[in-house]
Formats: C-alpha cells, sequence, structure tokens
C-alpha cells in the first residue's frame, strides 16, 4: 500500500509541470467583436467568437493553407504506398512472395533463433557453478 500512495505522489508531481505548461500554451485577448488566441508555442493566431457560451475559434488563412498542404501530402503518401502493396496483383490484393524470397527469410529467422539460443546457451554456462555438472535433457 506505501508503494502505491509513494507511486501515486510521484505522478502527481511529475505531471503537474506538464499540465502547468499545457494550461499557459494558449493567451486569450479580448476584442471588440470577440478574442484572439495566440499559440505561446508557435506564435500562431486564430479569431474566436462566443457562441451559445462556447468558444468558436477559426485558424487564420496561413495556417488553414499549411493544413491543408500536410493532408495533401499525406494523401499523396498513402496512395504511393497502396500502390506499393498492390503491385503485382490486378484486383489490389497481396501478392505472396516468390519460393526464393520465402526460403531468404526463412534463413535468416533460422540463424537468428540459433544465434538467440547460442546466446542464452552461453549465458546460462555462466550461471552454473564450475563444480556443477550441466543437467541431461530428459525427453
Amino acid at each position: 500500500m506505501r508503494h502505491l500512495v509513494a507511486a501515486a505522489a510521484l505522478f502527481a508531481t511529475l505531471s503537474a509541470p506538464a499540465h502547468a505548461q499545457e494550461t499557459e500554451r494558449y493567451r486569450l485577448e479580448r476584442t471588440d467583436t470577440g478574442f484572439v488566441r495566440m499559440d505561446t508555442a508557435t506564435g500562431q493566431m486564430s479569431v474566436c467568437e462566443e457562441r451559445s457560451g462556447q468558444l468558436v475559434c477559426r485558424t487564420s488563412t496561413d495556417e488553414r493553407v499549411a493544413y491543408e498542404e500536410r493532408i495533401d501530402d499525406l494523401e499523396r503518401r498513402v496512395e504511393a504506398l497502396e500502390r506499393q502493396a498492390g503491385a503485382g496483383s490486378d484486383d489490389g490484393t497481396r501478392v505472396l512472395p516468390s519460393e526464393e524470397e520465402f526460403e531468404r527469410s526463412l534463413g535468416y529467422m533460422k540463424r537468428f533463433f540459433q544465434n538467440f539460443f547460442d546466446v542464452v546457451e552461453d549465458w546460462e554456462k555462466g550461471l552454473r557453478k564450475p563444480d556443477e555438472e550441466p543437467v541431461p535433457d530428459r525427453t
């Protein structure tokens, strides 16, 4: 129980600066028509209005253009990946690897596991006392 209380206190202590920093990120200034919101981290500004008790902010033209350019870039990348994934098949389904590619991949896996088991075996030998004999496998 003491560990749980200590962990909760540590979490609260570590998360408080991050929460405070996030709440101070935006700064609102009242204008004649509403508010201007400034992102203190990036310097971007948005015009905000109060509608039905909620603050509604519009992005600036520059910010909107950058946002749309980012979306276009991501759409082009997704299309390129989809073309690459569907290459070699007319109906867009994924093509299985050739026999050579499969055997090569299987060879990589075999080498990986053999090396891994060799490392484990060396590690186990290091844990044994010098006068201890290895225990024979019983199968």
